[in-house]
């Protein structure tokens, strides 16, 4: 008679994929090692697959358990959520792992906001940060991330979606560019520098060249980077124009040696988005993180610099 599976199982499996061994499972089990032990072996005869290989000194997880493990991290959640629905949970003494996707230009100026807030409840939370390969809501749907922050928005209709705050675009220079002793530059006096380009898919064209477009003018861009992070840098250490969010360039700015001034363009503003599967709406742990995401955002300084600098009159 085949092996049956149930919950206690599941978690194991869960913890083993997490913990990537029987020891490591075992002590955040709280369980003893021969009882992991005999619960993989269970988990190897109802699967009908080895879940964890021998690699070396460790054990590396089979690809039916990768492919696996998030839909059983998405059913452990949902009687996680049935169970706690409607009931107070401790948060000073949770312990749990959120796994959030997070584009670079928000993490740079949210993580340490939401970090410091989430510690400060709850002590045994971890929050694992994930950079974005996609924004497919599979991720959220199937348990593989807890919640995802970034630009855009997703209609799905099993998908929640909040605006956290609105974002807009500034230009940085170092601070000794000539750029840097104007408030406001024109857009032709931007065009006499070369630009790095932020962009994860490695596209050089953006709304500012649809701007200067508009006006007759062209840019040059000399760089393509991957990251808001990466372009703050190059700026910092080279004579670059670049485009960043502002909330990078006034936390950073000084640390950086950089200046930040807005466009003359009127370039759209970015809506930062919280989304989450609909399954966890009654999650009190979730909706206790959500809260407090939101709230680390309303604090005086949240994700702000109050020592920005800006360009000269």
């Amino acid at each position: 008679m085949p092996e049956q599976l149930d919950l206690n199982l599941l978690r194991v499996f869960d913890a083993l994929l997490r913990e990537g061994g029987v020891t490591a499972a075992s002590e955040h089990l709280h369980l003893s090692i021969p009882a992991t032990s005999r619960a993989l072996g269970r988990l190897r005869r109802a699967m009908n697959d080895p879940i964890l290989v021998r690699a070396g000194r460790g054990m590396a997880p089979t690809p039916f358990a990768l492919r696996t493990a998030p839909r059983v991290r998405s059913l452990l959640d949902e009687a996680s959520a049935l169970i706690s629905a409607d009931r107070e949970v401790a948060i000073a003494d949770l312990e749990r792992t959120f796994t959030i996707r997070i584009n670079d230009g928000v993490a740079a100026t949210l993580a340490t906001a939401v970090v410091e807030a989430t510690a400060a409840g709850a002590p045994g939370v971890v929050l694992r940060f994930v950079t974005e390969g996609s924004e497919s809501a599979e991720a959220l749907r199937d348990g593989s991330i807890d919640l995802d922050i970034g630009v855009g928005d997703n209609a799905a209709p099993d998908i929640r979606t909040a605006v956290l705050y609105r974002e807009r675009m500034v230009g940085i220079v170092r601070a000794d560019s000539p750029l840097g002793r104007h408030r406001r530059p024109t857009l032709r006096q931007l065009c006499g520098h070369p630009h790095v380009s932020a962009s994860r898919r490695g596209r050089a064209r953006g709304p500012l060249d649809d701007a200067l477009e508009a006006a007759g003018l062209q840019r040059h861009v000399a760089a393509v980077v991957p990251t808001f992070a990466v372009a703050a840098l190059l700026v910092s250490a080279s004579r670059y124009v670049g485009l960043v969010p502002q909330r990078l360039a006034e936390q950073y700015g000084r640390t950086l040696g950089i200046r930040w001034f807005p466009f003359a363009a009127d370039l759209p503003e970015v809506e930062v988005r919280l989304l989450w599967h609909a399954r966890l709406d009654a999650d009190p742990a979730q909706r206790w993180l959500r809260d407090t995401i939101r709230d680390a955002l309303c604090e005086p300084g949240g994700g702000k610099s109050a020592g920005a600098v800006r360009t000269a009159e």
